[in-house]
């Protein structure tokens, strides 16, 4: 696979999630105080479906997971906003098949491809722990906000989303600087500064 095509997906991706994460900054700017436009999530879920392909062709284990454990907490708050029911059904089952299919391929096809996802040369072990802890704290922040949606039978991003979001972007930006992975790198630098400003706007409107 080309690596110009490859690193043309994580762009993509990446574009999706800064454009999800300006467009909830300007309307929180605006509204000064936390919203979420309902572009908010299905951004979400169609860069998670581009970073995971990345991540596949990365052959980057720590993507990979970190795609897979938020990517039908995306779908789950279409869902609550109502906005799910309204895609296609068509788009909605290939948005299901296709990241399943290729974790059950993976996994199913050969020894070779198992060895290549924890084996990869160019992550060591504790680069490859780093990476894994940092997405787990990264994804943690959208099974907070889903818990705290699911009780609150709306979707909302409180403080601690922001702080957990703050705490996995520094991690994965230490992560990506040692594996010289620009996307991650462009995403994460944008992404630390809307964290920090939304974190902000919570803790001044509780006082």
């Amino acid at each position: 696979m080309k690596e110009w095509f490859i690193y043309t997906i994580g762009f993509l991706a990446q574009i999706l999630f800064s454009l999800r994460s300006l467009l909830q900054w300007l309307s929180t700017e605006k509204k000064r105080k936390v919203m979420i436009p309902n572009t908010f999530w299905m951004f979400s879920l169609i860069g998670s479906f581009l970073l995971f392909i990345y991540g596949y062709f990365r052959t980057d284990f720590a993507i990979m997971l970190g795609q897979s454990l938020t990517y039908f907490i995306y779908i789950r708050n279409l869902q609550i906003q109502q906005q799910w029911e309204k895609i296609p059904q068509l788009i909605r089952s290939f948005l299901f098949i296709i990241p399943v299919g290729i974790v059950i391929f993976y996994f199913n096809n050969n020894q070779i491809d198992i060895d290549l996802l924890f084996k990869n040369d160019e992550v060591p072990p504790w680069l490859l722990i780093l990476g894994i802890v940092a997405q787990i704290i990264f994804t943690f922040r959208f099974i907070y906000q889903w818990l705290y949606a699911e009780h609150k039978k709306q979707s909302f991003l409180p403080l601690g989303f922001w702080l957990l979001s703050l705490t996995g972007a520094g991690l994965i930006l230490t992560y990506a600087i040692f594996r010289k992975d620009p996307v991650l790198i462009v995403g994460h630098l944008f992404g630390i500064i809307i964290y920090s400003r939304n974190a902000y706007f919570i803790r001044i409107n509780k006082t």
